[in-house]
């Protein structure tokens, strides 16, 4: 998976189309990732303790890392993600002004 945990990614498609945030989590097995302040759902929690009253919180949910694109630091675009590999490792590159990331 070339999106890792704190990156800036573009969101494409859905209901946050052109949003961009942070990416909170990576779940690489099943190609998902959670983005800070973006695909947020309402959920409902019950009170814990007696007399405690429940409440509406949201939530960010998880969505399909195919649906966002990494933004590049470099030229502040939505950027497709390459591999070079060098000496000092695997290291990735904007596909667009060809700058390491």
């Amino acid at each position: 998976m070339k999106i890792k945990k704190n990156d800036q990614v573009l969101i494409m498609t859905g209901k946050d189309k052109g949003k961009s945030g942070k990416v909170l989590q990576v779940w690489p097995v099943a190609s998902r990732i959670t983005v800070g302040g973006v695909n947020l759902v309402k959920k409902h929690k019950r009170g814990r303790r007696s007399g405690e009253k429940g409440q509406i919180v949201e939530v960010s949910k998880s969505l399909h890392a195919s649906n966002v694109l990494l933004l590049c630091p470099k030229c502040g675009q939505g950027a497709r993600i390459g591999y070079k590999i060098t000496a000092a490792g695997k290291l990735r590159f904007c596909k667009k002004c060809q700058q390491e990331i």
